[in-house]
């Protein structure tokens, strides 16, 4: 018996009403690219595997995709390497790229490879696929697209404030009400100098960003389970209970950051974003200092953004944030940039569950005509070559088939007008057009029917 077709978890099928709401929302985030002046690029969907691991944490390398070398790719392997059973080892000798984990790593590595021929600052964006051996869950793919901005090769501030309201833009044109949580990496790095560990940087930074998903006492117990003291805990304790708007947060991690010179670089960053943002002014967007927010990518060094959709118990919709030397580790140095990321799938989902997409509409013709034999066929198939040529969306049934099938096609499909087109309209030439609305019948010419169908 044949074995029951399927996909692989954390993969999907589209349906073409499904991918017509996908490419709105594409669409959208796309035309403010274009207005915010970023211009598109494209990289492989794979890279080698060298190019990606390292730049995402020890988490983040566990989850890239490997790709197993073709042919024996065993050949490399001795028995006593294989008999250890040691992936680590092992993976280097039996694969030698993998599928690209996000956009921004390929990104950088593009940059230092076409330095010579760009215009800095440089700055694209990327709508692409990316894939994660992630465990798969609600809003949790395996395969998922992400839609990227980013500028390279000015460290100007301006920058960090200009992607908030790029954020701004794109959710207000989508009509989705969201948060922008702004945080600094360099107030982390201050608060982790508190610990008096400062090898537990990492450790501590992962644990802080679970707050809102664990809580306080887990998060303490997590650094505990880490090896971080319960003194040095102690000494960072206010931070689990900051309260009140931006500026009354910013007050109390004033006072808590004054023995830390980077931490209190980070609040001034921090502050001039903020102030400018206010200054500005953002559509409809909630602006949030959110001190927990980590974002758990090692390369980023300065500003950090995180969007959620409000009232939507979905995570993250975006992120992103400042990195100063990312293209360092392709060997170009003092290459300063900051990008940002939407969640085109999560966005998808949040919009959903709002009821936001009940008006995106399916591509589908115009006009059908329906097909009584093979001379009818061609004088119809003339004319739908006509209004395609109008610019008018045309479609020809491709069967002899009952004038009750042939109707119902166009009735499930949703097409407005149907043109019949017997031996009397042939010999007359005209055509008989339906309104499938309201089912009245006019026989008409067809320029007259491109004229209708312009209108």
């Amino acid at each position: 018996m044949a074995q029951k077709p399927g996909i692989p978890k954390g993969t999907r099928d589209f349906s073409a009403e499904q991918l017509a709401k996908r490419n709105f929302i594409i669409d959208t985030i796309k035309k403010q690219f274009e207005i915010y002046g970023f211009a598109p690029i494209e990289t492989p969907s794979f890279e080698k595997l060298a190019t990606l691991t390292g730049k995402y944490g020890e988490e983040g390398d566990r989850l890239i995709f490997k790709i197993l070398n073709s042919g024996d790719y065993l050949n490399k392997v001795n028995d006593e390497l294989y008999q250890s059973k040691n992936s680590k080892k092992i993976t280097p000798k039996i694969s030698e790229k993998a599928l690209r984990y996000d956009l921004t790593v390929p990104f950088a590595r593009y940059v230092v490879q076409h330095q010579n021929e760009l215009s800095f600052p440089f700055k694209r964006y990327q709508i692409q696929p990316v894939w994660r051996a992630d465990r798969p869950q609600k809003g949790r793919f395996r395969e998922f697209y992400q839609c990227d901005a980013d500028v390279v090769g000015s460290q100007s501030l301006w920058q960090d404030v200009e992607f908030a309201l790029l954020y701004d833009a794109v959710f207000t044109d989508l009509n989705l009400p969201v948060i922008i949580k702004i945080n600094n990496r360099k107030i982390l790095s201050g608060l982790a100098s508190l610990l008096e560990e400062k090898d537990k940087f990492t450790d501590f930074i992962v644990a802080l960003d679970k707050l809102d998903k664990i809580g306080k006492e887990r998060v303490i117990d997590e650094l505990l389970s880490k090896g971080i003291s319960n003194k040095s805990i102690e000494n960072i304790l206010p931070v689990f209970d900051f309260f009140g708007d931006n500026h009354q947060k910013i007050n109390q991690l004033t006072n808590l950051l004054v023995s830390s010179e980077e931490g209190q670089k980070g609040l001034s960053e921090l502050q001039f974003v903020l102030k400018n943002i206010e200054k500005i002014g953002v559509q409809t967007a909630q602006i949030e200092f959110d001190i927990t927010l980590a974002r758990g990518l090692n390369y980023y060094t300065g500003s950090i953004y995180e969007v959620t959709a409000q009232d939507v118990q979905l995570g993250s919709i975006g992120g992103g944030g400042r990195y100063d030397d990312l293209t360092g580790i392709f060997g170009l140095k003092n290459m300063s940039g900051i990008g940002i990321s939407f969640g085109l799938d999560r966005i998808y989902l949040a919009m959903e569950e709002r009821n936001l997409l009940q008006e995106v509409k399916i591509p589908k013709p115009d006009i059908l005509f329906i097909n009584f034999g093979d001379t009818e066929a061609l004088y119809s198939l003339k004319a739908v070559q006509l209004l395609r040529q109008n610019k008018i969306s045309a479609e020809l049934y491709p069967d002899k088939a009952k004038m009750k099938k042939q109707m119902s096609y166009a009735d499930k499909r949703n097409i407005p007008y149907v043109a019949l087109a017997g031996s009397e309209e042939v010999q007359k030439n005209v055509f008989t057009l339906k309104d499938m609305q309201n089912g009245t019948q006019t026989t008409m010419k067809l320029e007259d029917i491109i004229q209708k169908l312009k209108a």
